[in-house]
């Protein structure tokens, strides 16, 4: 598994996971890209990488996903509620 978004840029199997993840946001309509407001400030996001492995500890899939970093917002500055998917 890459630790780095470079590191993970020299390989096609990781780059092609990167890919289908980003289509995904696209597919499922949950990305937008807007302009930047002044008073707002961007929530960065990384790139976490893991493999998916069979029964045997063999290596099935690469899956990359793109998380939001959410630890860098303020209550109250960036967000005034929060909302938990519940089972």
């Amino acid at each position: 598994e890459p630790r780095t978004t470079d590191e993970a840029l020299s390989d096609e199997s990781w780059v092609q996971a990167m890919q289908e993840e980003l289509s995904q946001f696209w597919k499922n309509d949950v990305w937008k890209l807007v302009l930047m407001l002044k008073d707002r400030k961007i929530i960065g996001t990384k790139w976490v990488y893991k493999n998916k492995l069979d029964e045997s500890g063999n290596v099935v899939r690469n899956k990359a996903t793109l998380v939001a970093k959410g630890y860098s917002q303020q209550e109250g500055i960036d967000f005034t509620e929060t909302f938990a998917p519940v089972a």
